[in-house]
């Protein structure tokens, strides 16, 4: 990564990573030192006894967690990841608890935690080594971590682990800036609310900026009675913050040699009365959370599929409707290629773009562990793409500030070998090694194996709101009226979901074709070997086990994608010639050696057309209808669902629930389906 912008005001939301120094403590051990802060990380000797000591048993989490009633959410923010030991001993109390207590099969737990310089993964590899030798009852955490971690880019990465039902949100960057990204919807009738701190910065006298103002008020905004926080500092500007921003603080025994710690309590402004009594915390936190059971969702492509995944994640029953079938429109291509559109880096945290195909690329990498037990085709194929710049809104310098392992520029030579392009200006290029297909059917069948996700044919015509649930009346394959009845509505159904209800935006609707055929050999061997974006996009892929079902193509046999058109304010989605041919010229005029091997005769080309729906400012609509506490809307991804979808199915399921969503507000606020951009219909 450059360095070299580093001081530039406008690059104040590059991440500069963690400088680590070994030393020796004073009982002959390696440990990790701050270079920024020369300060240690932990104590080799005892380091994990005083996370516990400190952090769970003084939180008390053992008894809280152990209370938390099905389907309660109990949510912890730490101040400063450092090596994540907090998180490595908080999820291994987590599945303690959960293995003892069967109550706790639908408890959420949710671990929000913020670092300004997090450890390169190589370090944290090292570093967690050292713990795995110490603490073996760690390694079942440390591998899905590090497996899980993400490139030092700012803003949220939301790290899943739906088998332990922990949800892990990671903010890179300034602590009390990320703290303040963080929603709280008062419209909403369940707003979220942080159970517990860790506050585990460097000590104040090395890092005064995590012990600021700033971050005790916005400590005092996100928690409510009776949120706890501890630390291992007894520090007068720890204490005087803490006291100033609604908490009472008591001293007790400290770790190991530290004679003192903190404990704290938020407590009711007009009442001095405190209880660490744990009933009390319990009968407390039983009535501020959301729960519901039933949920409906209508329209199966992939903004349906994934609401309904995280849904069901989450414990919520889905009943999945959609008039046909599940990816029977825009999103059942035969493969859709996951690949940013890129930003300079100083704009990443609030790029819906880069952030979604982090996370996309997290999520499916993760299924195609599910679709190995599942004896099944892979949900991604990693192949890398290379983009050739042509329609771009970034140079090669600026893709110099990114991570290596996100995104990078490959020397003429590289690009010509990984692209297989002989004749073609490679000077200008990016390079995304973690971007791959994705295989719409195995991500549809996988996610149809969820337990709670209940698949019918229903042509929805009527949906009724009342305040105790929601009615919906269709008809069904066989011409039979059906009603059904849940607690909450979620409309995924593209440009139709303005049919369905008023309020959502009636979008531009954009026609797409792609186009395939089926190379010869001679012509296979001379096209490019990943996936290329110009203008459009083109890519070799083989038809997999399924992909027949939804789409012409010669299972096992290797094939040729290319496009998409581009037809505005067209909803027909019949096959057109012509349309093989704008892709074909599209690809040719931007690789002109191509011409020789594309064949100029498209007549036994198959095709797939779908309709595109999009928003005046380009962003999908995601969140709760105005006026309505029971339908939401999750659609209008553009050509952009593959990689939006998962992240924003995240982000609604926690409006739903009253959880912290992984989107800052500015974010939610975009996305917003009564946001002032879509009040004015289009002409």
């Amino acid at each position: 990564m450059s360095t070299a912008n580093h001081q530039n005001p406008e690059h104040l939301n590059v991440i500069t990573p963690a400088k680590i120094d070994w030393q020796t403590d004073d009982t002959g051990n390696m440990v990790p030192v701050s270079g920024e802060f020369g300060d240690v990380y932990f104590s080799h000797a005892d380091g994990l006894a005083e996370t516990r000591h400190v952090f769970l048993e003084h939180n008390q989490l053992p008894e809280r967690l152990a209370h938390l009633a099905p389907k309660q959410c109990f949510t912890i923010a730490e101040l400063g990841f450092g090596t994540g030991l907090n998180l490595l001993a908080t999820w291994q109390l987590w599945r303690q608890l959960r293995e003892t207590n069967p109550q706790l099969a639908t408890a959420r737990l949710h671990f929000i935690t913020t670092e300004k310089f997090p450890i390169p993964l190589a370090d944290l590899t090292q570093i967690l080594a050292l713990w795995g030798e110490r603490a073996p009852e760690l390694m079942a955490f440390i591998e899905p971590l590090l497996a899980a971690y993400p490139p030092l880019i700012a803003g949220c990465h939301r790290l899943s682990f739906s088998h332990d039902n922990l949800t892990i949100d990671m903010w890179f960057g300034d602590a009390a800036e990320s703290l303040s990204k963080l929603a709280l919807d008062h419209s909403n009738q369940h707003t979220p609310y942080i159970d517990a701190w860790f506050l585990d910065g460097f000590a104040p006298s090395c890092n005064s900026t995590l012990w600021a103002d700033s971050i005790f008020a916005q400590m005092q905004r996100l928690s409510r009675p009776p949120t706890t926080a501890a630390t291992y500092s007894c520090a007068g500007i720890v204490k005087r913050g803490l006291k100033q921003h609604g908490f009472q603080i008591k001293k007790v025994r400290g770790f190991g040699r530290k004679r003192e710690m903190l404990t704290a309590i938020m407590i009711d402004t007009d009442s001095s009365d405190i209880t660490s009594d744990n009933k009390s915390h319990e009968a407390k936190q039983q009535t501020t959370y959301s729960t519901f059971d039933h949920t409906v969702v209508i329209g199966a492509g992939v903004s349906g599929l994934l609401t309904a995944w995280s849904l069901a994640n989450r414990g919520i029953t889905v009943t999945l409707l959609d008039k046909s079938a599940p990816l029977a429109g825009a999103s059942g291509n035969p493969r859709a290629l996951l690949a940013p559109k890129m930003t300079p880096l100083h704009h990443v945290d609030e790029h819906l773009h880069t952030i979604g195909y982090l996370h996309s690329s997290r999520l499916y990498r993760k299924l195609n562990q599910t679709a190995v037990q599942l004896n099944t085709v892979p949900v991604l194929e990693l192949t890398g793409a290379l983009d050739l710049l042509i329609k771009a809104n970034i140079s090669t310098e600026q893709i110099a500030d990114y991570p290596d392992e996100m995104a990078t520029t490959l020397s003429h030579e590289q690009a010509q070998i990984t692209s297989s392009l002989k004749e073609q200006d490679l000077s200008e290029n990016l390079y995304l090694p973690q971007s791959g297909l994705v295989n719409p059917q195995a991500l549809k069948n996988t996610i149809l194996t969820h337990p709670l996700i209940h698949f019918q044919q229903l042509e929805v015509n009527e949906i009724n709101e009342t305040e105790q649930e929601v009615r919906i009346e269709g008809i069904d394959g066989n011409r039979n009226t059906v009603t059904m009845t849940a607690d909450n509505v979620v409309i995924c159904a593209a440009f139709e979901s303005h049919q369905l209800d008023q309020r959502i935006f009636d979008c531009r609707k954009i026609r797409g074709q792609l186009s395939w055929f089926t190379p010869t050999p001679e012509q296979y061997a001379k096209l490019p070997k990943i996936p290329l974006k110009y203008s459009g996009y083109c890519t070799p892929f083989t038809a997999q086990t399924d992909d027949g079902q939804l789409n012409d193509v010669t299972e096992y046999s290797p094939q040729f994608l290319l496009g998409a058109s581009f037809i505005r304010n067209d909803t027909d989605t019949d096959i057109r010639e012509e349309e093989h041919q704008i892709s074909r010229d599209k690809l040719i005029n931007a690789i002109p050696e191509m011409a020789s091997i594309i064949p100029a005769d498209t007549s036994l080309w198959q095709g797939r057309a779908g309709i595109r729906t999009q928003t005046p400012d380009y962003h999908p609509i995601v969140g709760q209808l105005a006026n309505s506490q029971r339908i939401w809307t999750m659609s209008a991804m553009g050509a952009k669902g593959y990689a939006l979808a998962p992240i924003c199915a995240e982000a609604l399921a926690d409006m739903m629930l009253g959880s912290f969503a992984p989107l800052s507000e500015t974010m939610l606020a975009r996305l917003s389906p009564n946001r002032t951009r879509l009040q004015t219909p289009l002409v």
